[in-house]
């Protein structure tokens, strides 16, 4: 069975396109860290009461809430879901362990132009003109090798911190994936990939899953750039935790941008292509971008989570009525991991049926 991080390998990018800038030696921001104020977009007022639903896990009624807050935003909040804060306390803090560390110390990390995890910019950077205001860390399983080389006999920590992260990472993100299955009618038996993938480890080996640290440096010009550009998640669910500062927004057709503010407890949940692409465009995979701060950094974790890499995928009948068609071709998740990245937002139009 083929891995994710072995589908990146044939997707290597530019050593430009990989390696972030020593952000904590600007005074001013670059030209090519500079975007046009109308690549920005207006947003709601950050104070302002966010639309983004606020759902309890343990409500009877979680089910129906999560299925209509993915129909009609792509996106909700997430209390009570069993994650214990202070394991998401120990993550916040390894990965502000990480990112204090000197910037030439952190290349040490460096992914490789073939790699899938280690230290670098986003992976969209090289479908914009202007670079973001960000630098991440992806994890897939053990981080060990990475980090031997930052910290050679103190890594423990950080990589015993991460491996149990993922694990129960997981645990939430199938739970929360039959739940959302329940709310289409769609049965066990119709997703068998599901229950194959499922032990009581919580191991990551069949499901094409990665946790994403991020850090947005405070930035001197803020209105300048772009933390992370607008773009899709590719998988089924992206689980996101972020520290206490405002910077993550979310683009709703006739509204515009709004603000996914931080909520003490809750870890926000997105929507990806593949579930869009499972009920045949019911679901939003929502657009979102992340503004940065003049003053804080802001940090998040991200766990990206989707079916095997070999599995293959198509619009479910359930979701089909009997005037509708499928609007998307069969796919195997491997296959359009590779178009997404070869063409981000216009990777759906490459599977149109």
């Amino acid at each position: 069975m083929s891995t994710l991080s072995e589908a990146y390998e044939d997707l290597p990018l530019d050593l430009q396109h990989i390696k972030p800038v020593d952000f904590a030696s600007l005074q001013a921001v670059p030209d090519s860290h500079v975007w046009h104020d109308s690549s920005f977009g207006a947003c709601s007022d950050e104070h302002e009461n966010s639309l983004v639903p606020v759902i309890d896990l343990e409500d009877s009624n979680a089910t129906e809430l999560i299925g209509q807050a993915c129909e009609t935003l792509g996106v909700f909040q997430l209390k009570n879901h069993g994650i214990p804060l202070s394991l998401i306390e120990e993550v916040e803090s390894e990965a502000a362990r990480f990112f204090a560390l000197s910037a030439r110390q952190k290349l040490k990390a460096l992914r490789s132009p073939g790699g899938a995890t280690g230290y670098g910019i986003a992976r969209i950077t090289p479908f914009f003109s202007k670079y973001m205001w960000h630098e991440g860390f992806t994890i897939m399983g053990s981080p060990v090798d990475h980090v031997k080389q930052l910290w050679p006999h103190d890594n423990e920590r950080f990589c015993d911190v991460m491996e149990d992260y993922q694990k129960k990472m997981k645990v939430l993100a199938e739970r929360l994936t039959r739940l959302i299955f329940k709310s289409l009618n769609i049965s066990d038996e119709e997703i068998s990939w599901l229950s194959s993938t499922s032990n009581d480890s919580g191991s990551t080996s069949s499901v094409s899953a990665a946790l994403q640290l991020n850090s947005y440096p405070p930035c001197p010009e803020p209105n300048q750039t772009m933390g992370l550009a607008p773009h899709t998640d590719t998988f089924l669910l992206t689980i996101l935790h972020q520290t206490q500062t405002n910077g993550l927004q979310i683009f709703k057709d006739g509204v515009g941008w709004l603000p996914v503010p931080p909520v003490e407890g809750a870890l926000v949940v997105n929507m990806g292509d593949l579930f869009h692409i499972l009920t045949n465009a019911r679901f939003t995979n929502v657009l979102h971008r992340v503004v940065v701060s003049g003053t804080q950094q802001r940090l998040s974790t991200a766990y990206f989570y989707g079916p095997p890499i070999d599995f293959i995928l198509s619009p479910f009948s359930k979701v089909l009525n009997s005037a509708q068609a499928p609007h998307y071709r069969s796919v195997a998740v491997k296959e359009y991991v590779a178009i997404k990245a070869q063409n981000l937002e216009k990777a759906l139009s490459f599977i149109r049926a």
